[in-house]
């Protein structure tokens, strides 16, 4: 699927998410290059909104998962 950068500004808009170019560009990009991105920041930041948001424009299920110090890729999974 193929998503146009204001598919991303749009959509972030209609769900009152507030971005900023920066933020929508590195998404878009993501997207293009079929890359994942890393979203960090204090808690309340919104990073599992964006998720939940990107998600939504997609049309995908978003799977969520929390991490924590001494959380290893057998318990991930």
């Amino acid at each position: 699927m193929q998503i146009t950068h204001e598919q991303i500004s749009d959509g972030l808009k209609r769900a009152l998410y507030v971005t900023n170019e920066r933020v929508e560009t590195a998404i878009f990009l993501a997207l293009a290059l079929e890359k994942p991105l890393l979203i960090e920041g204090p808690a309340g930041a919104g990073k599992t909104e964006v998720a939940k948001v990107l998600a939504e424009i997609l049309h995908t299920e978003l799977i969520r998962l929390q991490c924590y110090e001494g959380l290893d890729e057998a318990r991930a999974l």
